[in-house]
């Protein structure tokens, strides 16, 4: 099953996003095909303010152990995180 996090930053954590942003995408390398899509919420500038990520997953509790380890939550990035299971309805992607 899918799952998906929707987490947005602390305020004015862009400088902090950045310094965790390498172990975050080489965390990301580490899930292989469970890694679904992943990418950042956008401010008015274009600056990185959250995160959506779909993983696949054994269960809520499996999905919410591997979202944990991302370097993002381990190191307090996040102001709010929700974890739930996700089904892709429509894939318009490749447009």
């Amino acid at each position: 099953m899918h799952y998906a996090i929707v987490a947005y930053d602390k305020p004015n954590s862009l400088a902090r996003r950045m310094e965790i942003r390498p172990a975050h995408l080489a965390h990301l390398d580490t899930l292989g095909d469970r890694l679904v899509l992943a990418g950042p919420f956008l401010d008015e500038k274009g600056d990185m303010l959250g995160s959506f990520m779909v993983i696949t997953a054994d269960s809520q509790a499996d999905a919410e152990a591997t979202f944990g380890r991302d370097p993002f939550i381990t190191g307090g990035l996040f102001d709010s995180i929700t974890i739930k299971p996700w089904k892709l309805g429509i894939n318009n992607t490749n447009k």
